[in-house]
């Protein structure tokens, strides 16, 4: 098999709920949540191997209901959070909690695969963040991305929770999707339903820095990669996952910084004219392997030219940053 090559996992069930496991940097690791109506909602926990090229899994029950959104813990890998439907009173309520995995999950998981997937365990419920401002509409809970795991916020209608999981909630504004850049502490990136990912500096919020619009539909997700800023992962009901590469505001936007030993005298110039202007942005690959929308794109934590992307059925896809563009990175 050719290294480049993706490699595809199949669920039983619908799903649109993907996050690397923030707090696992040896393995690489992902969890992904299931929709179904019908039958008792599972998380998936994927090992890929990367020598192999093969996945291996663990199963985990989620009998709370259907999962929309999916959240590691950046401390503890085995706790993370769930924003989920569930029936109440005639009517759908959604939902957040915070979930840690039996202590011995990880026990035999690689030695039968499959049996994980007849034989789940139950997740723990730690707590539920619930509040009446929320109105019981919980989208999605983000966590405090340098912290020690004890502060969240969770996001519904046009209301946002600071959790303290220890004390007492505290209230703030905020909005839907977005991702901070890891580099630049004034930048993040948000996107939506009007097909476009914007990029904006908090200090100054009256226009974006700079929009991206190569979605033809919804733009779900949007994801900075962690070690190297100018790398973005765009996922969209489209069907298709994009990575872009922002150089033009990443932390290096005239591009690898080259010391003056290393440049002949005839370089000089030329090396001082392209410092002067920041590189292009493009997209460097769009992907096209599934079939539906697709809700979710992750980086690994383990492994900085890795990631993973998620559809509604079920189809979840691994794929690596092309190896010329990480050479031209590295190098």
């Amino acid at each position: 098999m050719e290294d480049d090559a993706p490699v595809i996992y199949g669920l039983e069930f619908q799903a649109r709920a993907l996050t690397a496991q923030t707090a696992e940097t040896d393995a690489i690791r992902f969890l992904v949540g299931t929709q179904s109506l019908k039958f008792d909602n599972q998380i998936h926990i994927i090992d890929f191997d990367d020598e192999n090229n093969i996945i291996n899994k663990n199963v985990l029950l989620h009998q709370a209901g259907e999962i929309w959104h999916i959240g590691a813990s950046p401390a503890d890998k085995a706790v993370l959070t769930t924003c989920y439907n569930k029936t109440s009173d005639s009517r759908v309520v959604s939902c957040a909690a915070v979930w840690r995995m039996p202590s011995d999950w990880e026990t035999g998981s690689h030695e039968s695969p499959d049996d994980s997937a007849h034989n789940p365990q139950t997740l723990e419920l730690l707590c539920h963040l619930d509040d009446a401002a929320a109105r019981g509409n919980a989208a999605c809970v983000l966590w405090e991305p340098m912290g020690d795991g004890k502060r969240v916020i969770s996001l519904a209608d046009n209301h946002a929770l600071l959790w303290d999981l220890q004390e007492s909630s505290t209230q703030a504004t905020l909005v839907r999707d977005l991702d901070f850049n890891p580099n630049r502490q004034y930048y993040l990136a948000s996107c939506g339903d009007d097909c476009k990912v914007k990029f904006w500096d908090v200090r100054s919020v009256q226009e974006p820095v700079k929009t991206l619009e190569e979605h033809s539909h919804w733009v779900w997700s949007v994801r900075y990669n962690h070690s190297h800023d100018q790398l973005v992962l765009t996922a969209s009901s489209d069907s298709r996952l994009i990575l872009s590469n922002m150089v033009s505001i990443s932390s290096e936007p005239f591009g690898h910084l080259v010391d003056d030993e290393e440049l002949s005298d005839g370089e000089d110039n030329h090396q001082d004219d392209k410092s002067k202007e920041p590189l292009k942005d493009s997209v460097v690959s769009t992907y096209e392997e599934h079939e539906d929308s697709v809700y979710a794109a992750e980086w690994s934590s383990a492994d900085p030219w890795l990631f993973a992307s998620l559809s509604y059925d079920g189809r979840l896809v691994i794929n690596r940053v092309p190896r010329a563009l990480k050479y031209r990175i590295l190098l």
